[in-house]
């Protein structure tokens, strides 16, 4: 895609190529689910499929290591969706559409290159990959404070990058391995728990910072506000879970008698992210920023559920990052259309728009719907399935936490309502919105696909259900059955 859009003339050339690109990228990503499933029924049990692995940089035991497991398909999966509706959602994107495309696909292989990683440094690389672009794709194409957002959100998740090399390397280091490989360094379990419990924050902050880890969220908000529609549909759908990703695959995989005895102090983090964000949501007047401080709610549920170390809970986290990347993208899919039309997010200055332009907004209908996790819709499906597994913890302290975060589908409903009565039904504001137009084919095929999406998910959740749940199954099994190792 990146040769094709570095030779294409003119703008037609552009979506020619990204149409071919991204169709061919989400064909893939369906026969990848396919032949998983495929083999997995066959009765193959290796932890990793497709795998393949060649040294890349002999003297650190480097290697270009790939492999995936239900948790990476359902992950990669989503991304070819967001990338696919995307492109569409960017259709009529101005100025300067070759290189926003040439920015935006570069953002997609370092998130794809993420997911398949098995080595640390090569995950790492691609982390760095998909991060770096953001700052052009909002800086130059964005709106509102643009350049303020984007330098925040760079100097944040720059921040977070460090921290994350600083811990694999102690993990690398410490474990006495001879490869970067996940899975080897987890084999060994060699890392002895005071070196654990003192780089366990490292990494799991630093990938934290990306998946709105309280109080390490502040750039969300700006970032989604300030990001154009696609990216912050990328953005949002696909980039946050790099962090909740990465903090399952390599903080408590790695470190697992770290995870299990912090695991308490960054439950109280996450409940706060989870609980923060939906009050937060609740005062906003901006369109962008409702929806943004929704996905710090939505995305602190993942590391809550996360830290529950529970196989149902875990399996819960990694539905919520399927149904929030897709109910998410809708959302900013929605708003960034109607904000093209009527020149501003302020939901003051919103009303009556049901009447004028009814597809898109029984599409922001069926967003908020899916996002207060309205039974039908992939929110309900992967909430119930946190909660429920959050519960299997008996204590007191796991079950108060998650009571409290139980508060948030209240608070969430409250506003989402609030903005679908006030933008979708009141009295038309202003003359001038009778001129408005609905949604185009090209946006229509945008939305309409995440709507297929969302309430697939929703009707038939056990599909992807059991794919990540048998994943999820050897990883919680270390986590809890890993043996101490006695300080040195």
């Amino acid at each position: 895609m990146l040769l094709g859009l570095w030779f294409a003339k003119n703008d037609n050339q552009v979506r020619g190529v990204m149409v071919v690109g991204a169709s061919a990228i989400l064909g893939l990503a369906i026969w990848l689910t396919v032949a998983f499933v495929q083999m997995r029924n066959a009765g193959n049990t290796d932890l990793m499929l497709f795998t393949y692995s060649v040294p890349w940089f002999a003297p650190l035991n480097i290697c270009y290591s790939v492999g995936v497991d239900g948790i990476s398909v359902v992950m990669i999966l989503l991304s070819a969706v967001i990338v696919f509706t995307g492109t569409f959602a960017s259709w009529q994107l101005e100025p300067m559409k070759k290189e926003y495309f040439l920015w935006f696909v570069l953002l997609s292989i370092g998130v794809f290159g993420f997911f398949i990683s098995t080595d640390m440094f090569t995950m790492f690389m691609f982390y760095e990959v998909a991060l770096i672009p953001m700052y052009l794709l909002i800086g130059v194409w964005g709106t509102g404070a643009k350049e303020y957002s984007a330098m925040k959100l760079t100097l944040m998740l720059m921040g977070g990058s460090a921290l994350l090399i600083i811990g694999i390397l102690a993990i690398y280091y410490f474990s006495g391995a001879t490869t970067m490989e996940v899975n080897e360094i987890a084999a060994l379990h060699n890392i002895p728990v005071h070196i654990q419990k003192i780089f366990f924050p490292f990494i799991f902050i630093g990938f934290g910072v990306l998946g709105a880890l309280f109080p390490f969220h502040t750039w969300s908000p700006d970032g989604h506000a300030s990001a154009p529609t696609a990216v912050s549909m990328l953005h949002a759908g696909v980039l946050m879970k790099l962090g909740g990703y990465g903090c399952f695959r390599i903080a408590m995989y790695l470190l697992p008698d770290a995870a299990q005895q912090l695991s308490w102090v960054f439950l109280i983090l996450t409940t706060c992210s989870v609980v923060y964000g939906a009050l937060s949501a609740c005062v906003q007047t901006d369109l962008k920023y409702i929806n943004a401080y929704s996905s710090v709610s939505h995305c602190g549920m993942v590391l809550f559920a996360l830290l529950m170390l529970t196989r149902t809970a875990i399996t819960g986290a990694v539905l919520q990052m399927l149904s929030h990347g897709l109910m998410t993208a809708l959302f900013f899919a929605c708003i960034g259309m109607i904000y093209h039309r009527a020149g501003t997010r302020d939901v003051r200055y919103l009303g009556g728009l049901m009447k004028i332009i009814p597809f898109l907004s029984v599409s922001y209908v069926v967003a908020g719907l899916a996002n207060l996790g309205l039974p039908g819709f992939s929110g309900f499906v992967a909430e119930m399935t946190i909660f429920v597994g959050s519960f299997e913890n008996g204590d007191t302290f796991h079950r108060v936490c998650t009571i409290i975060a139980c508060t948030s589908i209240v608070v969430t409903a409250v506003y989402i309502l609030r903005v679908v009565g006030k933008i979708l039904y009141q009295k038309v504001p202003n003359p001038e919105f009778y001129k408005l137009h609905d949604a185009t084919w090209d946006e229509r095929l945008a939305i309409g696909g995440l709507i297929f999406c969302v309430a697939g998910l929703g009707m038939f959740p056990l599909f992807f259900q059991n794919i990540i749940s048998e994943a999820v199954a050897p990883l919680i099994g270390h986590i809890l059955n890993a043996a101490p190792i006695a300080a040195l």
